[in-house]
């Protein structure tokens, strides 16, 4: 018999979710206000670890009502990064249009992080 396995009972593993959750979506916001006030870039790489914790905790999350929050935080970011790919060209055209592009994502962003975490604070799952 192991002695190091512990069982976790629902109640924690529900805390410890939430916990991780407030974490991600804490990083995610940091990114998101920052990206929406001119010259207040913080790192990618707070964005680079929100997204590794979701991804990894993710499936802990199954069967939850918090696994929509690990998905809804992964298709944000997956989301965003393909629309700043995708508008990047507009920067070389004139920069204008690509500041208005990149700052209408920001905002989108920023919107989908405090919805999550509106709902988080409920304790209400994320609809798509």
């Amino acid at each position: 018999m192991n002695n190091d396995i512990v069982d976790v009972e629902p109640s924690e593993r529900a805390e410890s979710l939430k916990t991780v959750g407030w974490v991600s979506y804490i990083l995610h916001l940091i990114v998101a206000v920052a990206a929406v006030l001119p010259g207040a870039q913080p790192s990618a790489a707070l964005l680079i670890i929100a997204l590794v914790i979701d991804l990894v905790k993710k499936s802990d999350a199954a069967g939850t009502w918090q696994a929509s929050h690990f998905s809804w935080r992964v298709r944000t970011v997956i989301w965003a990064g393909v629309l700043y790919a995708v508008t990047a060209p507009l920067w070389l055209v004139f920069f204008f249009p690509g500041w208005v592009a990149w700052g209408l994502i920001s905002i989108w962003f920023l919107y989908r992080i405090v919805r999550g975490m509106v709902a988080m604070n409920k304790g209400q799952a994320i609809d798509a």
